[in-house]
C-alpha cells in the first residue's frame, strides 16, 4: 500500500479489500476479530494494523469495542420505566428524549433506547429513518414496544373546550425539550396548523418528562401540553386525543441476548406486564416485539 494512502480505512474500503460484504466487516469488528477504532460514532480500521492482521498477526486492538454500559436511554415512557424497575433486569435508565437517546447510543453510552419520532403526516411511519441515519452501519434491531395514545393534556373539565392544537392560539402551552419526540411532534402539528411560535405562549423552561407536563397543567401553570393519555389519567386531568404513535426500542443486537435485556423481555411476556399496561390505559401491545428494522 502506498504511503500516501489514508491511515484509516472505512468499512466500505475494508470490505472491498477483503472482498466481502460490509455486514461481514461489522460482524468481525463486533467480535473483536479485526483491528478497529470507533471515532465520532463510526468504525475506522488502522491501515498498518490491518496489514499486520492480513499477514497473520493478532489484532492489536482486540477486543475492538469497549463494552457498552447496561443503560437504557431515550424517551420517557411510564410503562417502560415501570418494567425496567419491576423486572429486576439490572438495566439503569436515563430517559431524556428520543433524539438525546440516539446521540448517546452513537457515542457508546447505552445498549438500548426508546423512541417515538413521527416521520410522516399520516401517522404511519415512525423511528426507522431517524435510526438508520443516526446509527448507520451499527448492529442494531428496532423493536416495537407499544402503540400509545398521544394528545393534549388539559385541565380537569376542559374549561376552554380544547379539541386540537389550533384551539390553543394565544394559550399557555408547556413544551418538552428539543431532544424529545414530543417536541418533534409539536413542531409537526404547528406546521400542519400553520402556527408560529408567537401563536402560542410556550412556557420556559420546558418540561423534561411526561409527568412534568401533567404537573404543570394540574398546577395551573399551563393551559395544555402534549402528552400521553395514561399520564392525564394518572393526574385526573382532561385529554384530547390527537394520534396513535408507535414507541420502539432500538437495541444493540449483542446486548439483546445478554441476561439483563433478556430478563426485561421475559418479564414483558408475562401477565403482570400486560395487566399493568391495561391499568395505565392508552397502550396497545398487540405488536410487542415486532422487528421494524434489522441493521447490518
Amino acid at each position: 500500500m502506498a504511503s500516501t494512502d489514508p491511515d484509516y480505512l472505512t468499512t466500505k474500503e475494508l470490505a472491498a479489500l477483503l472482498r466481502v460484504k460490509e455486514r461481514k466487516v461489522y460482524e468481525l469488528a463486533a467480535a473483536g476479530a479485526v483491528p478497529c477504532r470507533k471515532l465520532t460514532g463510526k468504525l475506522l480500521f488502522p491501515r498498518t494494523e490491518i496489514e499486520e492482521w492480513l499477514a497473520g498477526g493478532a489484532p492489536r486492538s482486540a477486543p475492538a469495542l469497549a463494552p457498552r454500559p447496561n443503560v437504557v436511554v431515550g424517551s420517557h415512557d411510564p410503562l417502560l420505566e415501570w418494567a425496567l424497575r419491576e423486572s429486576g433486569s439490572g438495566l439503569a435508565a436515563f430517559l431524556d428524549g428520543s433524539l438525546d437517546g440516539l446521540q448517546r447510543l452513537r457515542r457508546g453510552e447505552a445498549i438500548a433506547g426508546g423512541l417515538h419520532l413521527v416521520e410522516s403526516d399520516d401517522g404511519v411511519q415512525f423511528n426507522r429513518a431517524h435510526v438508520t441515519e443516526a446509527l448507520a452501519g451499527e448492529p442494531i434491531v428496532l423493536l416495537e414496544w407499544a402503540w400509545r395514545e398521544q394528545g393534549l393534556i388539559l385541565p380537569a373539565g376542559n374549561p376552554q373546550a380544547v379539541r386540537n392544537l389550533g384551539d390553543l392560539n394565544g394559550r399557555r402551552v408547556m413544551p418538552r425539550q428539543p431532544e424529545a419526540g414530543t417536541y418533534v411532534l409539536l413542531r409537526r402539528l404547528m406546521e400542519q396548523h400553520r402556527m408560529q411560535d408567537s401563536d402560542l405562549e410556550l412556557i420556559r423552561p420546558p418540561a423534561r418528562s411526561q409527568t412534568d407536563v401533567a404537573l404543570a397543567v394540574a398546577a395551573g401553570k399551563a393551559d395544555a401540553g402534549l402528552g400521553l393519555a395514561c399520564v392525564a389519567r394518572q393526574f385526573k386531568l382532561d385529554y384530547a386525543p390527537l394520534l396513535r404513535e408507535r414507541f420502539d426500542l432500538v437495541v444493540y443486537r449483542r446486548a439483546y441476548f445478554e441476561p439483563p435485556f433478556q430478563r426485561l423481555m421475559r418479564f414483558c411476556a408475562g401477565d403482570l406486564f400486560r395487566s399493568h399496561a391495561q391499568e395505565l390505559g392508552g397502550y396497545d401491545l398487540s405488536g410487542f416485539g415486532q422487528v421494524h428494522y434489522n441493521g447490518p
